[in-house]
């Protein structure tokens, strides 16, 4: 039997929360990411927390503000691995890969925020790194954005856009549906 993939839950902080973070799409990814995280804490698989650290004094991800806090329901359990990063890509300077590889892990379970940012680029690094990655777009969400060409852009353009990055060469695109039932299959 092959072990159950690894959930890596991004940047799940009190400032994503926040108003002042932006418009954005999937106002039941947080309800979504608990499901995950309940299902692979019942059967015991490994749960990494990602959250960035911002080295600006006035980011609302500075150390130390309650911003940069995990949410209440996202705070990890002493057994579950915490990787702090300071760009939105996980796997950059922070360990990550050596301490999956040193566990035998090669399958990720992706969910968080921003879609487009720090979950996009963490996927990338992930399945350039050879790890079989799996996003869930039902528990990720991204906020509105202007395009490079001036363009407003929907939290729901700039999410599925980022999707379809991702699906083209990086990770497949799943449900938390039917990562839960595979999660429960495999067991």
């Amino acid at each position: 039997m092959q072990a159950a993939p690894a959930l890596i839950i991004i940047d799940m902080q009190n400032c994503m929360a926040d108003a002042r973070a932006g418009q954005r799409n999937n106002p039941q990814a947080e309800d979504r990411i608990a499901q995950l995280l309940a299902a692979w804490r019942s059967m015991g698989a490994r749960v990494i927390h990602v959250r960035h650290i911002s080295r600006s004094a006035t980011s609302m991800f500075a150390p130390g503000q309650a911003g940069a806090a995990f949410q209440p329901r996202f705070v990890p359990l002493a057994a579950e691995h915490v990787v702090e990063k300071n760009v939105p890509d996980a796997f950059v300077h922070s360990g990550l890969e050596r301490w999956l590889h040193v566990r035998g892990i090669t399958q990720l379970v992706l969910a968080g925020v921003s879609t487009n940012n720090s979950v996009e680029s963490s996927a990338r690094s992930a399945g350039n790194l050879g790890f079989q990655t799996q996003v869930v777009a039902d528990a990720t969400f991204a906020y509105a954005q202007t395009d490079y060409a001036g363009n407003a852009r929907t939290a729901d353009e700039v999410h599925a856009m980022a999707l379809a990055n991702l699906q083209a060469d990086y990770a497949q695109i799943v449900t938390c549906e039917a990562v839960i039932a595979a999660l429960a299959q495999a067991a």
